[in-house]
């Protein structure tokens, strides 16, 4: 539904003011990509008369309007991995790795990374992500593979920051073209819509000499996106063959910056929270996945308030609110009183708002002359919704709600539960067939 002007009427609208949340009723005109004009309006008068909108206005109905959703740390080649053929043990971290992650990224092909894409695209506008940062593997598809996930994304409407998940395991050629694969996509891919960062699997299965190549071409802008210490073997396995935890070996290559991201942290020292502070690396974490795969949950009071928290899915959905809902009962399951745990999650929206902007420096905060992008949850509040109590609308009503509307750069691009302009069915029967031929491969391996 792009129109020139797109006015949204009657809504709780949720800005983003200073370290604050300050929700107003009112309505959004938006004109182009950009919001030209918010219009706050009297919720009792909208009160008596609910129906009455201008003309070729969209009516809101009393629903909250936020900034976009950001999932800080996806893998979409997972997308077609439900349901599969193993037949070999998941009984631990290494084995699920080895037995069913490292056998899928070796038979991805070119139609299924697309498919992939695709079907992360649609599964994330559905919960309200149009921001996504990806830790892409298709160690038999390297080259080009990010230009796949990004044309997709793009056409989609969805905004990536991407990067390949260099990796020894199969081989230090296969190292040497996954670091290439980032640096050509960084050099000649991105735009105001798609970044990149330098992607590098995990500690243990990355050689010194691949940390020293990378080192070498990380003096851009950019920084790097790595699982750390999400299980145990890999501080192990990582002092086993070098003598040093995974994070004292990014130290020692210098690839810690404050445009990096960290992924998972489960197992980390103190130590390793000081080193990470030092040099202002966020971390994301991901709670789903890490109860998943039984390697344990982040201890969140061992956390240093001075490091930035981020919230990811790892690949196992896109509903990132489920995931900060996770992060909110984790926390208060630690001991944490409610007051403690509603800090928690507000430190993590403003550490995610500070965080994508080193990236897309227009993210947008829900202001007059910005860019149009915002989501609308299908949510109602039913009592008042102030300054003061928004964080509890925001973890017992808004993450327990479903995305009614997505308006990116300005367009409605998914209305009421519907998509808009693009055939999602003839989508989806497109990425069976490439999840069809994924689940016969693996059956034979």
């Amino acid at each position: 539904m792009k129109t020139q002007k797109l006015i949204i009427e009657n809504a709780w609208i949720c800005p983003v003011i200073a370290e604050d949340i300050i929700p107003f009723f009112g309505d959004i005109i938006v004109d182009g990509n950009r919001i030209q004009k918010i219009r706050p309006k009297n919720f009792s008068l909208y009160q008596k008369n609910p129906n009455k909108v201008g003309k070729n206005s969209f009516n809101a109905f009393g629903k909250v309007i936020t900034i976009p959703n950001v999932n800080f740390h996806d893998h979409i080649y997972s997308r077609l991995a439900k349901g599969l053929p193993v037949n070999h043990p998941l009984n631990d971290f290494q084995n699920i790795l080895k037995n069913l992650w490292w056998k899928i990224d070796n038979v991805l092909d070119e139609d299924m990374i697309i498919a992939s894409a695709n079907y992360a695209a649609i599964e994330s506008i559905k919960n309200g992500v149009t921001y996504l940062f990806d830790h892409h593997s298709s160690q038999d598809k390297i080259e080009n593979s990010l230009s796949l996930l990004k044309t997709s994304l793009k056409e989609l409407g969805i905004r990536s920051v991407l990067c390949f998940e260099t990796t020894d395991r199969n081989g230090a050629q296969k190292a040497l073209q996954g670091l290439n694969e980032n640096l050509n996509f960084f050099d000649n891919f991105t735009d105001d819509d798609t970044k990149a960062m330098l992607g590098l699997h995990a500690s243990f299965t990355l050689s010194d000499e691949t940390l020293l190549e990378a080192k070498k071409i990380l003096s851009k802008n950019w920084g790097i996106h790595i699982h750390v210490a999400e299980d145990e073997s890999d501080i192990k396995l990582s002092k086993d063959f070098t003598n040093l935890s995974p994070i004292q070996r990014l130290r020692k290559y210098k690839l810690l910056n404050d445009k990096s991201i960290l992924v998972h942290g489960v197992h980390l020292t103190k130590n390793d929270f000081l080193r990470i502070e030092e040099f202002e690396s966020s971390l994301a974490i991901c709670p789903d996945s890490n109860m998943n795969n039984s390697v344990g949950v982040i201890d969140f009071d061992r956390v240093p308030n001075a490091i930035s928290l981020l919230i990811g899915t790892d690949g196992m959905h896109s509903n990132i609110a489920k995931s900060l809902k996770q992060v909110f009962l984790i926390s208060r399951n630690q001991g944490f009183s409610f007051n403690e745990s509603f800090s928690l999650i507000k430190k993590i929206y403003f550490d995610q708002i500070n965080f994508v902007k080193k990236y897309f420096d227009d993210y947008p905060s829900l202001s007059e002359n910005e860019r149009a992008d915002f989501v609308i949850w299908d949510y109602t509040p039913p009592t008042p919704i102030t300054k003061e109590n928004f964080w509890s609308h925001f973890i017992y009503g808004m993450l327990e709600s479903k995305i009614s509307t997505v308006v990116q750069n300005g367009e409605m691009i998914y209305c009421d539960g519907k998509f808009i302009n693009i055939d999602e069915q003839s989508i989806l029967n497109d990425i069976y067939l490439e999840g069809e031929k994924l689940f016969n491969l693996i059956k034979t391996k």
